[in-house]
């Protein structure tokens, strides 16, 4: 059944049904707009907004997938402020011809990946359009503790990453050249695995600065050494490369480094702490926060891509 024989308000019907209103949505879907717990008082937001053809395909990924990674991209956003995702919104721009499965299997993605940090879908708007497009916001509360901003590095400072970096680069590659394995790398890109809890742990572990890595680690680290005008080097030897990743690169002719240095969409989260912290296992030591500016690899500038560009 097409969205087109539902209507937009049978559409919504039964994408709502689906949702799942965590303890944070003191009233969910339904009205003319949702009411969401703000312990703390201040209310962290982000926006991200995926197209198909530029940010997904629905031959290489199922709706759930892209759900999962669509909530996924905006919740990594709130931890890398140090703060708990509380709800999402989202609005959902389809093709009329688009089936209505499609789209409850989408709300079941989001719902899925919101639980994991327990918020929720909690509202959002539907249109009809040529492309299918999918706008998510995410809320977050601070619990108290101040949020971590970009602009917090200084020299001294040691560069840490939690998370995965070049998986879902990798995955990426390997789709775009026709095939579906090593599964490691393709399920990496369809959803990825986002260490939210170690956002709010390391607000409280002191980090200076943190960011979402969500366009490549060189250009967001990049992003960290702008606002707070010093240099980072980042250390090569730091990166173990998994097996399956250096079998895929040597079959694609691909240098690894390349998706582990500027490949996107892993969301690990990268941050940079006072060397006296002591960091717990989750956190992996990756370069130096230095005089000076912009990103090095090595103590030389890098010469591959850095990351991601919507506009280049």
């Amino acid at each position: 059944m097409s969205v087109a024989r539902t209507g937009e308000f049978g559409l919504i019907a039964r994408v709502t049904a689906r949702l799942q209103v965590g303890p944070t949505a003191l009233l969910g879907p339904g009205d003319d707009a949702a009411l969401v717990a703000a312990p703390d008082g201040r209310v962290v937001a982000s926006t991200d907004v995926l197209v198909e053809g530029r940010h997904f395909r629905r031959d290489w990924s199922t709706a759930q997938d892209i759900g999962h990674r669509a909530a996924a991209a905006n919740l990594a956003d709130i931890a890398a402020m140090g703060a708990g995702p509380t709800a999402l919104l989202v609005a959902l721009c389809v093709p009329a011809g688009l089936d209505v499965r499609w789209a409850e299997d989408l709300a079941d993605g989001l719902t899925a990946e919101a639980a994991k940090v327990g918020a929720s879908v909690v509202g959002g708007d539907m249109s009809a359009s040529p492309t299918l497009t999918i706008a998510v916001t995410a809320l977050g509360d601070l619990h108290g503790i101040a949020p971590v901003l970009r602009s917090g590095a200084r020299p001294g400072d040691v560069v840490a990453l939690s998370g995965k970096v070049g998986y879902a680069a990798a995955g990426y590659t390997v789709l775009s050249r026709g095939f579906r394995t090593p599964k490691l790398l393709v399920e990496s890109y369809r959803r990825p695995d986002v260490p939210y809890a170690a956002g709010p742990a390391a607000a409280r572990l002191g980090a200076t600065a943190m960011i979402d890595v969500s366009d490549g680690l060189l250009a967001d680290l990049g992003h960290v050494a702008t606002a707070s005008r010093v240099a980072v080097d980042v250390l090569r030897d730091a990166f173990e490369i998994p097996r399956q990743m250096r079998d895929a690169a040597h079959a694609l002719g691909v240098d690894p480094y390349q998706w582990v240095l500027g490949g996107g969409d892993d969301h690990a989260l990268a941050a940079t702490f006072p060397d006296t912290v002591e960091l717990p296992p989750d956190w992996k030591v990756i370069g130096r926060v230095v005089e000076g500016s912009g990103v090095t690899v090595d103590g030389h500038p890098y010469k591959g891509p850095a990351g991601w560009d919507h506009f280049r």
